[in-house]
């Protein structure tokens, strides 16, 4: 196909015809394509599929990692080994379009893959690559991971995302009303716009952003001399840079630049919209921040059968499904850790990336309490961990190692690696309760619970990101109840919380489950109603072009 004045392959509904590229380090689009982390992933892939669905006028521009973010293995003693391994995709279609950027003073060249909409049914997706024989080999190293240790490279990355991105688009001729920055990666982006339009106001008005980070130190800050050392300002100066961007010191904060470029910009969910609204008030010159809540895509998501059996009020053939996704998935627990998990137990699982806010460990800090709920005959349970920690975040990985270590005692405690889609999509089909623990307030949404809902899996969270929004304690799910956490210090933060957590998981969830199986099933049932639409991303997609887009 011709990438000459580009225009998405597929009839447009008029009520999304203002031309969109939306900009994000990572997609979760489809199992084999490996070019994602975690929520933020999940989060733009689901977008796509959306967008696709509702025939919206968007295309995605992102990277493609040569080695993904990493492939999680184990160490023979089974605590988690980093690998790498070189992706192949037969699938993408090489557009034949190479142009050079510059990065660090050199030019580098990129060339730009394409994942067309009938592949994986989303938006069209265009993949940016250094990896060419015509560079250097640091400059070909740029994409090979993911989210890169090295300050340089990651400088780089982002460098690529936004100034490549927004090439990429002049290469097309696509013209976009708008460029959504999905989080502030690639808001070097900005520069280049400038230098094109010539104005601020030009960019400002085509310039949207999504923010997805509750606290200020968890947003992207680089030395402004090594920004502007590796060529990330597009040639300006850095008196002009300053000028443009309000930062007078030497630290050139990514997200307070993309919050003064964009003409509006989002939280992504109402908790965290007013957090940060909150956070970046006292910053002079930042666009207005409203909320649209994450959401999921429920079409590639749910377990149509689960909502079929639902809908006809046949809760013999809902209670045989949610058995036999359990038995599949605890398959997949047997061959990694040789253990054999009983569908009629009540699974809880926790999955999602490791980092030290959300707390992996939390349910096991109390040793005898765990050690009694886990021995208990009466009540018994099952619990699954899995995820990624960051492969430099070592207290996320002690944290893994050491719930692997924990598993080692127990017949019904299992950690699992290889946390990418297809076993997301089995735990969350596996799992009677999704246990979600994050510190509040620091979850900026969370959408992995919106999914396990739509498998027919219960909640049970603390009172953070998106959850304040959906659970009706006791008649969709079960929620930790919030407390004066800014009177507390960390520790008695995590000790209230996880007191809480056993109450109600003793006293409220495992006496339901065994002693009340038809509302235990209701529960769990309005569960899957209440995320349905609500949490659908047809919704969220709909909602940027209404509310972001506009």
């Amino acid at each position: 196909m011709s990438f000459t004045n580009y225009k998405v392959p597929y009839p447009v509904d008029e009520r999304y015809s203002k031309k969109t590229a939306y900009f994000s380090m990572e997609f979760a689009i489809h199992q084999p394509l490996k070019i994602y982390s975690g929520g933020l992933g999940f989060l733009s892939g689901s977008h796509l599929r959306s967008a696709y669905e509702l025939r919206q006028n968007m295309i995605g521009v992102g990277i493609l990692w040569k080695y993904g973010y990493y492939d999680q293995a184990r160490n023979q003693d089974q605590t988690l080994q980093v690998t790498w391994m070189e992706k192949v995709y037969s699938f993408l279609e090489d557009t034949g379009i190479k142009f050079q950027i510059m990065i660090h003073d050199h030019p580098v060249w990129v060339k730009a893959m394409y994942l067309n909409p009938q592949t994986f049914k989303t938006a069209p997706l265009f993949l940016l690559s250094t990896d060419l024989p015509e560079n250097d080999y640091v400059s070909q190293t740029i994409t090979h991971r993911l989210y890169d240790a090295n300050v340089a490279t990651k400088v780089a990355q982002f460098i690529l995302l936004g100034v490549g991105g927004a090439k990429l688009i002049d290469e097309l001729g696509f013209d976009p009303d708008r460029y959504h920055l999905n989080e502030a990666h690639g808001v070097s982006s900005v520069f280049y716009l400038y230098k094109k339009f010539g104005n601020v106001e030009e960019v400002k008005k085509r310039l949207v952003f999504t923010t997805h980070t509750p606290e200020e130190a968890g947003n992207e800050k680089h030395d402004i001399h090594l920004c502007q050392k590796m060529s990330y300002f597009c040639g300006l100066g850095l008196d002009e840079v300053r000028k443009l961007t309000g930062m007078e010191d030497d630290q050139f904060n990514h997200s307070l630049a993309a919050l003064r470029f964009a003409h509006i910009a989002n939280g992504v969910s109402a908790l965290h919209g007013k957090v940060s609204r909150a956070m970046w008030g006292k910053y002079s010159g930042i666009c207005p921040i409203i909320s649209i809540t994450n959401a999921q895509n429920w079409k590639y998501w749910a377990d149509k059968q689960l909502y079929k059996f639902m809908e006809d009020e046949n809760d013999h053939l809902w209670d045989d499904r949610k058995s036999y996704l359990k038995r599949r998935a605890f398959e997949l627990v047997a061959d990694q850790t040789g253990k054999l998990f009983d569908p009629n137990v009540l699974t809880i699982v926790w999955a999602r990336r490791f980092a030290g806010y959300k707390r992996a460990d939390l349910i096991t800090r109390d040793k005898e309490r765990f050690e009694r709920l886990i021995a208990d005959t009466k009540y018994p349970l099952q619990i699954i961990w899995a995820g990624k920690p960051y492969p430099m975040d070592y207290p996320a990985i002690n944290d893994f190692n050491y719930l692997v270590d924990l598993s080692r005692q127990y017949k019904n405690v299992s950690v699992l690696i290889g946390y990418e889609l297809t076993l997301s999509k089995r735990l969350k089909q596996a799992a009677d309760i999704w246990l979600n623990t994050p510190r509040v307030p620091r979850e900026a949404s969370g959408t992995s619970g919106m999914t396990a809902a739509m498998n027919g899996a219960v909640n049970f969270s603390t009172d953070d990101g998106w959850i304040p929004e959906f659970i009706d304690h006791g008649n969709n799910g079960f929620v930790v109840p919030g407390a004066d956490y800014a009177g507390m210090n960390t520790q008695q933060q995590d000790q209230y919380d996880l007191d809480k957590l056993y109450e109600i998981l003793e006293g409220d969830i495992l006496p339901l489950y065994y002693e009340n199986r038809d509302i235990w099933r209701q529960i769990a049932q309005n569960g899957m109603r209440d995320v349905r639409f609500q949490f659908e991303s047809g919704r969220m997609a709909a909602e940027y072009y209404d509310l972001l887009y506009k």
